[in-house]
């Protein structure tokens, strides 16, 4: 099994279902209220372990009964939680509004996420582990650039999602073997609308990008290889929380066993495509069955 060490968030996701999102100053009548487990860490971790990862989380829930039940989300799904910190006071939470098309609008409150500054005792030799460690950008910067540089120390693959999109320190693209943005992110980072002109900007920084596009697909781009688009299956999309946290865990997965880049990137975009067909975060997540059966 591939080894795979997320440093990352866990939220409890708060989301109201409705026709479409309010616009400023208007109030909205949802249909439905869920209160499902996420973050964008944890999601990773799920979509990693349900995709056959040997999976273990870094990070930090409240003293909350979210904290409790977060816990038992990743526990359920074979996540190693041993190294998940329960700091005093409440967990993450992310507000979420799903429109009628599948279209989120996200607001993120990092409670027990922001305590977590730096690497604790047991964490650097559990990266030292990985074939892969996932990071993203819901915690504090110091304890992600602290995990990149920790990982690249070790010979491990960083696979960074900068999302929520934010300016990065040099030192951590130099320490980022694998940057997956979404086309937005990709956009913010560098100023370039344009996915392939992005990835060229973004290549100067990391040697290798792969930029989600929706339904369209993802863009491949490597230093030392030519760009390649591999399409995404054409589904309706439900709900579209969590598919490119489903998709960075399945790549990890799939590149950790060796898969040749475009079958992982194919296989990962069937887990995505399968996420988005189901209703909030870590409830949609496949399984490695329903993967293979997809792709």
């Amino acid at each position: 099994m591939t080894g795979i060490v997320v440093l990352g968030s866990t939220n409890m996701d708060l989301v109201a279902y409705v026709a479409h999102a309010p616009k400023r100053g208007e109030t909205v009548t949802g249909r439905e209220f869920r209160t499902i487990p996420g973050g964008k860490g944890a999601n990773q971790a799920v979509a990693a372990a349900r995709a056959g990862g040997d999976v273990a989380m870094i990070g930090a829930v409240g003293s909350d009964d979210f904290g409790a039940a977060l816990r038992q989300t990743l526990l359920a799904s074979g996540v190693d939680v041993d190294l998940l910190r329960t700091s005093e006071g409440p967990s993450g939470t992310a507000h979420i509004v799903v429109d009628d098309e599948g279209g989120n609008a996200i607001v993120v409150i990092p409670g027990a996420n922001g305590t977590l500054t730096a690497l604790a005792p047991g964490d650097e030799a559990l990266i030292a582990t990985a074939n892969a460690l996932l990071l993203q950008l819901e915690l504090p910067l110091t304890a992600v650039l602290e995990g990149a540089e920790t990982a690249r120390r070790h010979g491990v693959r960083t696979v960074l999602t900068p999302a929520p999109a934010q300016p990065l320190p040099p030192e951590l693209l130099a320490a980022t073997d694998l940057l997956v943005p979404n086309e937005h992110e990709a956009a913010t980072l560098t100023g370039v609308a344009d996915p392939h002109a992005a990835a060229e900007a973004l290549l100067r920084q990391v040697p290798e990008v792969v930029i989600t596009l929706g339904s369209a697909g993802c863009l491949l781009a490597g230093r030392h290889s030519p760009p390649l688009i591999v399409p995404a299956p054409e589904v309706t999309a439900l709900d579209t929380t969590a598919a490119g946290d489903t998709f960075v865990g399945a790549l990890a997965v799939a590149l950790g066993e060796g898969k040749p880049v475009e079958q992982a990137l194919t296989w990962a975009s069937a887990a995505a495509a399968l996420c988005v067909q189901r209703a909030g975060a870590s409830t949609s997540m496949p399984y490695r069955s329903e993967i293979d059966e997809a792709s």
